[in-house]
């Protein structure tokens, strides 16, 4: 499985949590960090980070690919939707929370949350 982390680097113990929540090793973990100017429109900003992802077309369409968004949730909802144009189907995602009492903050994976099925359970009520 790829992971393409649009997030802050994930520790080692993020990345095996992963593996044991989705059953599947990382094989690829691709950091492409965030940093947009406020100023400009998010939409061409979304496409352009995208495409410095090492992944060709095809392998949009066809591996198994997980997203750790960005925190920033129009970033967030804007690559949502580019990726959905490109893979055809939302992609599964991270989701990570402050472990309680930890100083420095610290960080677990606590689940990951399968976009396509939310919408697809969500389409059952119209």
């Amino acid at each position: 499985m790829i992971l393409v982390n649009f997030s802050h680097p994930l520790t080692p113990d993020q990345v095996r949590q992963i593996e044991s929540l989705t059953g599947q090793p990382l094989d690829q973990v691709q950091h492409l960090p965030v940093q947009f100017d406020p100023q400009q429109a998010f939409a061409p900003q979304v496409e352009a980070l995208v495409a410095g992802c090492e992944l060709t077309p095809e392998a949009w369409q066809s591996q198994a690919i997980l997203i750790n968004p960005p925190s920033l949730n129009v970033i967030a909802t804007t690559l949502l939707a580019e990726l959905h144009g490109r893979m055809g189907y939302f992609p599964p995602v991270v989701r990570l929370r402050p472990v309680a009492g930890r100083t420095p903050p610290r960080f677990e994976v606590a689940e990951v949350i399968n976009l396509q099925q939310v919408r697809d359970e969500a389409r059952r009520q119209r």
